[in-house]
């Protein structure tokens, strides 16, 4: 039921945001105006959604491991990916001593699963179990395809906002077109935005969710996850994540500490307690 629920969340929250960029671009930017920045956006982010892999493993400097260098890490990971319906991804491991994890690459076919060092050496057998059976759920939900989406559709909206302000500055807005109520354009360029990348983190929010979920169904068992998450959230607040930015804040199983103390409509992730009463509430 939870995850049908985020699920439809996350379907809400896609049709939220396509409502706003046609509001917004029927508005302000006119057709001429969304379809520049929708060919912008959409330009932007199908790049990063081919090379994120890449991109994110070499902010990190992952190095990748084989049955030979990390053979406990790389069967376990085998085994989750059996038991997901997943082929094998690669398997990386982050030099950094915060503990955290993500999951990276455009398809299924194309994954890869990292771990830092500081999780290998915090989280038991069963808690990094866990976390693995979360990435693979990413993986296998195809959660880097929706978060390029979600990236594109925020940018489209934003983008159109930037062109209507700078219209509004040189008289193009309202000069050309009387009907427009100048302080209703004025309140959408701010606001739209900010409410954009609210949808944004709420889909991110959500996917969380889902992820959890499956990923309990995958190690077979949520407390390996509950116990994980709950020792990751522990340090990383003391332990800030070097080299993670905060555009790649969504990728982590917990955020890497930046803009922790935002409000949470602003997070990337739900709160731990949020995370583990629900997993708690599929073995209850």
């Amino acid at each position: 039921m939870t995850r049908f629920v985020n699920n439809l969340k996350t379907t809400f929250l896609l049709t939220l945001l396509f409502v706003l960029i046609l509001t917004i671009g029927g508005r302000l930017g006119g057709q001429g105006g969304l379809m520049i920045a929708f060919i912008f956006g959409l330009a932007m982010n199908v790049g990063a959604y081919f090379y994120s892999d890449k991109i994110a493993l070499a902010t990190m400097r992952g190095q990748e491991v084989d049955a030979q260098s990390a053979p406990d890490l790389y069967h376990m990971v085998g085994r989750l990916a059996g038991n997901a319906g997943l082929p094998m991804p690669k398997v990386y491991i982050c030099p950094q001593e915060a503990p955290n994890a993500f999951a990276t690459g455009r398809s299924p076919k194309h994954a890869a699963v990292a771990v830092t060092h500081g999780a290998l050496k915090l989280l038991s057998y069963d808690e990094l179990e866990g976390v693995m059976a979360h990435e693979l759920a990413h993986v296998k939900n195809r959660d880097t395809l929706t978060s390029c989406i979600v990236a594109t559709l925020a940018g489209v909206i934003t983008m159109v906002a930037s062109m209507a302000k700078w219209g509004m500055i040189f008289g193009g807005l309202g000069g050309q077109n009387r009907d427009h109520n100048i302080f209703a354009d004025l309140l959408m360029i701010i606001l739209a935005p900010f409410a954009a990348v609210m949808i944004q983190m709420a889909v991110s929010r959500s996917r969380e969710f889902v992820a959890d979920h499956d990923g309990a169904r995958i190690a077979g068992t949520p407390y390996g996850l509950i116990s994980a998450l709950q020792k990751l959230e522990s340090q990383s607040s003391r332990m800030p994540l070097q080299g993670a930015s905060t555009t790649q804040n969504h990728m982590f199983i917990v955020s890497p500490a930046i803009g922790k103390n935002l409000a949470g409509l602003f997070r990337t992730h739900p709160r731990t307690e949020e995370r583990v009463a629900k997993l708690r509430d599929m073995v209850a």
